[in-house]
């Protein structure tokens, strides 16, 4: 089975308009470790993630996996957190597929371009929070390009600030 793992700059940004159910547009299950739920501290983002977490059987791992020293090493890092743990994820689901599992996609949400670049070595598929609502348009037929623009002004409205390019971009790419 896929997993997908979502860091905590999509969290944020999708948990601050009350947009997660977004997230449900990607086929896998999805993982959200403790440690990142634990950065998603602003309101109303940890509210929603939780409910959204509840709701939805989002799971909470990795925990020793058994690849938490080549994440380390990977990332360079001394100590597990958020970031590590993200990529244990994706080394402990690219490495332990079986052969029934080997075209089950792997898949980092994450606006961080140091994790997204070191998941896609890996052999993951990522995207960012924009790409999230891209998806989202591209496979509900219930959510139309309109609504996706209005979704990219309010999370770039909340924080997540856009260039002029990568805005039209969003935009551009939902119709």
């Amino acid at each position: 089975m896929s997993r997908v793992f979502v860091g905590a700059t999509t969290l944020v940004a999708l948990g601050q308009v009350g947009e997660l159910q977004l997230l449900d547009s990607f086929a896998g299950r999805l993982a959200i470790p403790e440690s990142v739920r634990a950065e998603v501290t602003a309101e109303p983002a940890r509210t929603n993630l939780d409910r959204f977490r509840s709701e939805n059987g989002v799971d909470e791992g990795p925990v020793d996996t058994g690849w938490h020293d080549e994440a380390l090493q990977v990332l360079g890092e001394s100590e597990r957190n958020s970031d590590t743990d993200l990529i244990e994820g994706v080394l402990a689901t690219v490495e332990e597929r079986d052969d029934t599992d080997r075209d089950s996609p792997v898949g980092l949400i994450s606006d961080d371009r140091r994790l997204r670049t070191v998941a896609e070595g890996l052999g993951a598929t990522v995207t960012g929070t924009f790409g999230v609502v891209v998806r989202a348009a591209a496979v509900d037929r219930y959510f139309s390009a309109s609504q996706a623009k209005r979704v990219v002004r309010r999370i770039d409205s909340h924080g997540t600030h856009l260039t002029g390019e990568m805005r039209e971009q969003a935009v551009g790419a939902t119709e």
